[in-house]
């Protein structure tokens, strides 16, 4: 798929197989919805192959969408890429409803925002071994979530570099885990930004992971309810910052 305004619209297709395509899909490249039954998606790559002239790609890049995926149950989706999208991966939430699923060995790079969660199924979006990258935009992220958030999302041995402002923005009422992650880059802006920030009523796990940057590590906002920071290897000094009142649990994590 060389250049189309938009790549594949998957809606209502119960345990549709989408695999091996390569293209660069200028608005919209995959969008799966009103899915009852297991869907797959594996090897789907976007990249500018068609072309990067300057205008083109910056309005790709403010404005298009590599991979929305609202109602989908149990999807399983394995070996994807996304480069050079305002939002890599974006789930949404339709009068279907919103997504879950295994997510294996996804990837993102040159994103404004690499994963955008405005909403997700209460049985998770279950992502692992993962790579996300972001550097460019007003404000570039790795993982963002909505006010409106409600449901769980799960990383597990995923890396997430590249001079970005920060790794995460947490917002809504949902849980976000991090389990062996690795955070190689933040504060790009060298304003003292956390790597993960969680606002709101969001529950937040983050177990046995590696902050390599020396700079601030985890933002606890007044607002969260509850919170498990442990075990981490740390860089610098331990700058993990709680104003909650609520159920915070900070413990055993290693600096140098």
């Amino acid at each position: 798929m060389l250049n189309p305004y938009q790549g594949i619209y998957s809606v209502g297709n119960q345990r549709h197989y989408i695999a091996r395509i390569h293209g660069q899909p200028l608005y919209i490249g995959l969008y799966l919805d009103a899915i009852y039954d297991i869907g797959r998606v594996e090897d789907v790559h976007w990249n500018p192959w068609f072309s990067t002239e300057t205008v083109l790609f910056n309005w790709q890049l403010a404005n298009a969408r590599a991979f929305v995926m609202a109602r989908s149950d149990w999807e399983y989706v394995f070996n994807t890429f996304a480069f050079g999208y305002n939002i890599g991966y974006h789930f949404i939430e339709t009068a279907s409803g919103a997504c879950n699923g295994n997510f294996l060995g996804i990837g993102g790079d040159n994103c404004y925002t690499t994963i955008q969660v405005d909403a997700a199924s209460s049985f998770g979006l279950l992502i692992t071994n993962g790579e996300f990258t972001s550097f460019n935009g007003p404000d570039p992220t790795e993982f963002v979530t909505s006010q409106r958030y409600n449901g769980k999302v799960e990383f597990v041995n995923s890396a997430f570099w590249g001079p970005g402002h920060q790794i995460a923005k947490i917002y809504g009422s949902g849980t976000v885990a991090f389990s062996g992650c690795t955070f190689v880059q933040w504060n790009g802006d060298n304003t003292g930004r956390y790597a993960i920030q969680a606002y709101n009523a969001t529950s937040l796990i983050v177990e046995g992971c590696e902050f390599q940057q020396n700079a601030p590590q985890v933002y606890i906002g007044p607002s969260v309810p509850r919170a498990v920071i442990a075990n981490n290897l740390i860089t610098g000094p331990v700058r993990i910052d709680n104003l909650s009142k609520g159920n915070i649990q900070i413990s055993g994590n290693a600096n140098a």
